[in-house]
């Protein structure tokens, strides 16, 4: 398994379309990706289980993932986080 900690840094957080983004980047590893944020833990394929978090701007997230492409994985979502999914 591999862990990391993001930082939601865009200024509408973790909304549709980042949500979206999130979900389609993640479907192209075969590792099982996990959201964790205070107790609630979301599958990061889910454009709906993402938006329910209701992470907003400054929220830290753990991003976990397992599988044979996890490092790959984990780097790509860390990649969007830090790039504020291209919106500023």
């Amino acid at each position: 398994m591999v862990e990391a900690t993001v930082e939601v840094k865009n200024r509408l957080g973790l909304h549709l379309r980042a949500a979206s983004t999130l979900a389609e980047t993640v479907s192209k590893f075969s590792a099982a990706v996990t959201i964790v944020h205070g107790k609630d833990q979301i599958n990061a394929r889910s454009v709906t289980g993402l938006i329910m978090l209701g992470a907003a701007k400054g929220k830290k997230l753990k991003i976990r993932a397992e599988g044979p492409d996890a490092r790959a994985a984990v780097a790509a979502v860390r990649a969007l986080f830090d790039n504020c999914f291209g919106e500023e």
